[in-house]
């Protein structure tokens, strides 16, 4: 049996062959675009603390100003913030620093400092509206 070699029938079986391709490739395309929708999110839909998930920023203590009290320390990033704090007298920021880093009730507060609960809440409630004041004289915004 000799084989004739029929031009136009090759090349209906390539073109039919190229078409099954392409129709199979757009398929797979088209089903990746759809998970892409389904599992994929943009950057600008995403809340302030799913962002925040996204990176990390290395701090070193020595990239902050340190604040002790009782042996508990206090971290403050912000050069303002800190020269506010250590205008403070050293009660008050003893008062900050055992109710931030610990956040204890100003009754266990009181213990520590040997006040009051309520004279502990006076102080620090001052002492916030204090600093508040002198952030904001300095043009420092909530």
């Amino acid at each position: 049996m000799t084989y004739i070699f029929d031009e136009y029938g090759e090349r209906h079986r390539f073109d039919a062959f190229c078409k099954t391709v392409l129709r199979h490739e757009s398929t797979n395309y088209f089903r990746e675009l759809n998970r892409e929708r389904k599992y994929t999110i943009q950057f600008s839909a995403l809340s302030q603390s799913e962002l925040g998930k996204l990176y990390t920023v290395d701090e070193y203590p020595s990239d902050s100003f340190i604040f002790s009290a009782f042996g508990y320390v206090l971290y403050l990033h912000e050069e303002m913030m800190a020269d506010a704090f250590s205008r403070l007298p050293e009660s008050e920021q003893t008062i900050l620093i055992l109710h931030c880093v610990l956040e204890l009730p100003d009754r266990k507060v009181g213990n520590f400092v040997g006040l009051s609960r309520s004279a502990v809440q006076r102080h620090r409630t001052k002492t916030l509206n204090k600093l508040r004041k002198n952030l904001e004289a300095e043009g420092v915004r909530n």
